[in-house]
Formats: structure tokens, sequence, C-alpha cells
């Protein structure tokens, strides 16, 4: 009886409220809108709940095409700075995807737990419940490599990502280390493992912070990053009862029903700040230690409004991957049910993908094939010479399944050693002819650097990306070589066009091939009538294309690439396209 009361007398007070709305951020495509809402005066402890008793919910609409968008109590408005945990303020964010005029009417709802009710009249109407308005939006005037310019990324029935803006098919270089980014000190009601003080001296003058001067760690080690042409981070929202143990958007561990305003604020400052410098999101939503934790492994109250608020708060944001979990042992069917509520919850399309453990692979991808919901695996290798076959083989059944999958590698074994330090592996010669080369020569998706935790700076304590400095160039000569000189989502894996057991083919036949010689040496490529150019690559330095011992092949037949120009003993891959004129 006495909630019964409660809930009347809020309800009343909010639609008494005087509710203020404001359209703010650059009106234009690909850009951050956001509206802003004066409405009920609440707290992260109050009760009605205003996560779950609430919903916020706008629909933007621009000929004739509608997107409902989730919002979210954002405290004062200001929390990232104030650390206010109570307030009026109430938040939308959208990204339109054209020019133009756009409508917008706004759905608010009061009653118990009616956030995460899938009926639309659920509740009743509060406060500013029914406002509408238009704005105006103008082309984007960016300009690559600024991500704006490009659109939101997502997936195109292909086994790449696409971007929306600029249809350019993207590859992924980055860090899958360490899994617990997100636990940094400077993070309201944070356990301080992480302070990335090694990276405080790349952050620069106009760089974002908060709290008069915190975050330059964490935003410094992105620069970092995105300046070795990486272009991706993987990072745990949820670790509580798993390894680290101390990321949480809640405000407190075991409170899953109450976010912190100050702190997701705080981090939605540094995914801002990946946006810019082209940095994907790849928001792991779970781990195997605390996949049973919400409503025991199930969809239900808890675990649909931490989707719900995550897409609302995060979901905008131009390059985001959802993974439904790390090592997951969720059941076949909770698998489904949380791709499917993901994707109709966010109104971008991101891809949704799920990791697990080598043994599980079968047991786990196998039935998810063809499914709608889900856009691929999260690879997990015990060894990293299992990468090329393990790519080819689900970059072929989901092909077979008529939904292509992208395939990514982010994690193999041994767990205690991973992508070492270059002052323990300076070449890294392995990793990158087995693991990054083996995964692109094989149509997959692209990698992320799993760091085991036997040597420092590892999967848990990372303090400084420089620790592997080489590695990451290693990465960009790779992904380099497939941007600037090929037309890789229209090639195929062709590995039996060489008679080369351990080479790896990619090829356009006919027009174009790339033929990785893990050990050097030459090989023996089946070519059609015509004549062919044959260039150089070296992937442990990167560089122009260079001429060999052969610089014109002629088909038909198994024809001889000749020699690379030096090195002959170590990797490299030869480019080989079809002569003008022919």
């Amino acid at each position: 009886m006495r909630r019964a009361v409660v809930l009347t007398a809020v309800l009343a007070a909010a639609a008494a409220a005087t509710a203020a709305d404001a359209v703010s951020g650059e009106r234009k495509v690909w850009h951050k809108v956001t509206l802003t809402f004066t409405g009920p005066a609440t707290s992260e402890k109050a009760d009605p709940n205003p996560f779950l008793d609430y919903r916020l919910t706008a629909t933007f609409t621009h000929d004739g095409v509608s997107r409902e968008v989730c919002g979210y109590y954002a405290a004062d408005g200001n929390a990232g700075e104030t650390s206010a945990d109570a307030g009026g303020t109430w938040r939308v964010h959208f990204v339109p995807d054209s020019p133009g005029e756009w409508a917008w009417k706004v759905s608010f709802r009061m009653g118990k737990d009616v956030a995460i009710s899938d009926d639309a009249d659920a509740g009743k109407p509060a406060a500013f419940d029914g406002q509408s308005g238009t704005f105006q939006v103008a082309p984007t005037d960016k300009a690559a490599p600024d991500p704006r310019a490009r659109g939101v990324l997502r997936y195109a029935g292909k086994r790449y990502l696409r971007f929306a803006g600029t249809g350019e098919y993207y590859l992924k270089g980055g860090a899958d280390s360490p899994e617990n980014f997100l636990g940094y000190a400077d993070f309201d009601q944070t356990p301080p493992r992480h302070r990335y003080q090694p990276h405080v001296a790349d952050w620069k003058a106009g760089d974002p912070t908060w709290k008069g001067g915190k975050g330059k760690g964490i935003i410094g080690a992105l620069n970092y990053l995105a300046g070795k042409g990486m272009n991706s981070v993987y990072f745990l929202t949820m670790n509580v009862r798993g390894d680290g143990k101390d990321v949480w958007p809640w405000t407190a561990q075991d409170e899953p029903l109450r976010f912190d305003c100050s702190k997701c604020d705080q981090w939605e400052i540094v995914f801002s700040h990946m946006d810019r410098l082209g940095i994907a999101l790849h928001v792991v939503t779970q781990e195997t230690e605390n996949d049973q934790l919400l409503d025991g492994g199930n969809l239900g109250r808890q675990r649909k409004l931490y989707y719900r608020e995550l897409i609302a708060r995060f979901g905008h944001h131009l390059a985001v991957v959802w993974n439904l979990g790390e090592e997951n042992t969720n059941t076949h069917a909770q698998r489904q049910e949380f791709a499917r509520y993901i994707h109709r919850l966010d109104p971008y399309g991101h891809a949704v993908v799920v990791h697990t453990y080598p043994s599980n692979r079968d047991r786990v991808y196998a039935p998810l094939l063809g499914y709608e919901f889900l856009e691929g695996p999260s690879l997990q290798l015990s060894r990293v010479g299992e990468t090329h076959a393990e790519t080819i083989k689900w970059v072929d059944r989901s092909a077979a399944a008529k939904r292509p999958w992208v395939v990514c590698l982010d994690e193999f074994g041994p767990a205690n050693f991973g992508a070492a330090p270059d002052a323990v592996d300076p070449a890294h010669d392995e990793i990158r002819r087995q693991g990054l080369w083996g995964n692109l020569m094989a149509g997959g998706g692209g990698v992320e650097w799993y760091f085991g935790y036997r040597h420092p700076h590892g999967d848990l304590n990372c303090e400084d990306w420089r620790s592997r400095d080489r590695l990451w160039d290693q990465t960009r000569h790779a992904l380099e070589f497939f941007r600037k000189h090929l037309p890789f989502a229209e090639m195929s894996h062709a590995d039996d066009l060489t008679g080369g057991a351990g080479d790896y083919v990619l090829a356009r036949p006919g027009e174009v091939y790339a033929v990785y010689l893990p050990a050097g040496g030459s090989a023996e490529l089946k070519l059609p009538e015509g004549a062919y150019d044959v260039r150089w690559y070296n992937p442990r330095a990167g560089g122009e294309l260079q001429a060999g011992a052969v610089q014109r092949i002629t088909g038909p037949g198994l024809i001889s690439i000749g020699q690379p120009p030096s090195e002959v003993d170590k990797d490299w891959a030869a480019l080989v396209r079809r002569a003008a004129g022919n």
C-alpha cells in the first residue's frame, strides 16, 4: 500500500511539473544530437526506481522512416563533473543518417518495471510525455579519416562490417587487453586497478578530461593506440565475480537495477573520444564467471535493464560491436534471446557477436549459423596456429548458411602467454604469420591482441600499450596492405591455387591475387590466360610495394612468381595483378 501511495504522489507531481526540452549537438549527418528534458526530480536510490519504473523513448522520423531510441535518467545532467546522484534531467542521444528535417516525439511513462515492458501502453504518461518537435540536419562536413565522414559501422550481409556513410569495409586491428580497461582509478566508484600513468604524456591540449583534469591517462592511452593505426578496443562493462572484479555500471556491484550516472557519464567521455579517434567499441557485456549472475542466466528483469541502459547511454556511438560474453556458457536459447533483444533495442544495427571457450566452438557456433540476429564469432583458440583453418571454417560454414559471418581472432592460448611484450618477443614472428595474416588471408575480419597473464603488462594489469609497440606496427602494416592494394571484400580464400602446403592465397580469380608466404621463398600460382604484374610487400616493415626477381608472369598454368626482393627466408606477401591492357 505504501508503494502505491508513493507512486500516485510522484505521478501527480510529475504530471504537474514544467518540462523543458532542448536539442543540442551538431545537427549534421553522423553527429550526435541530444534531446534533454527536465522531468521528475529523483535520485539513483529513489523509489520509484528512475531506471526501472520510468521509460523514456523518442521516435525520430524522416522521409517516412522512423527509429525508436531509448533514453535514460541523467541525474543533474552534468554528473560526470559533479558526481551527482540526484536531479531531474532525462536524456536521449540520436545519430541521424540523412540530411533534411527530422521530427521527434517522446514517450515518457511511469509504472512498475515499465522500462523493460514490451507493451507501448504500459504504465501511465508522466511529465513531458507527448512532447514533440523538429530539427534540421545538414550533411556531414567531415572528411576522412574523421569517423563522422564514414557513418555507423554495421553488418552488411558480407563477411566484413561496413561503414554506412562511405560504404568502406572495415578490418579490425586493436587491443583485446586489458579486458578490464574500464577499471580505471579516475572513474567514480571504481577500484583503482588502472592509472595508465605512462600514457599521461600522450594526452594532448584540447583533449577531454573531467573533474579538474582527471582522465589524462586513459585518454592518452587511446591517443597512443590510434596513433599506431589501431581501430578497436575490447573491454568488459561488467566483471563482477570475474577475473578483474573492478568494472560495473551500477551504483554498487550488487545493485544491478541502479545505475551510476556519474560513472556512466565519464565512460561516455572516453567513448566519445574513441569515436573521434576512429576506435571501435568492442563491448563485452559479461564473462564466464558471471554469465549466470543476472536473472540466473536468463533474459529477465535485471538483464533486460542492463542491455537497455547500455544501448540508451552508448548505442549511438558510430562503431560498436556488442559481445554476448567472454567464454560464454549460456544456453543456445538464451544466446538467441539476448541477441534478438539487443537488436530490437539498438536502432543502428550494430553487430552482435559471441566469444566462447576453444573446446566449445562447435557446440556454441554451429547452432547459431544462419541466425538473423548474430553477426559472427569472437574466436578464442587454444593455439595461434589454428587461426587460418578455423577462420576458413566459419567463413565457409556461415556463407553456406546464407548469412556470412564476420570472423575475428580475439584471443589465443596459452592463456598465460598470448601476445607477449616486445621485450620478450621482439619479432612476433609466430603470431604475425599465423594469427594476423592467418586470419586476414582466410577472409577474416581482423585481430585484437590478447596479452595473457605471465608477463608484465598482461591481460588484467597492462598499464602501457607501448609494451607491444612493434606488434601494433606489424598489425598496421597488414591492414595497410589490404586497404591500399586489395579489393578484399570481393576476394575469397584460395590456398589451393599454389603448390605450397603452407601458403595463404586470397583471390579474385583472373584479376588480383594476394599470396602470403609465411616462410618466404617462392611459390607457383595457378593462373588463367593473361599477363600479370608481380610486386612484393614486407609484412615486417610495411612500406611501398617492391619489385622482386620476376616482375611479370604469363598464364595459363602453374607459374612461378619468383623470389622476394630480399630476406628470402622470411615472410612476404606477393601482389599479383592482371597487367594493364590484358
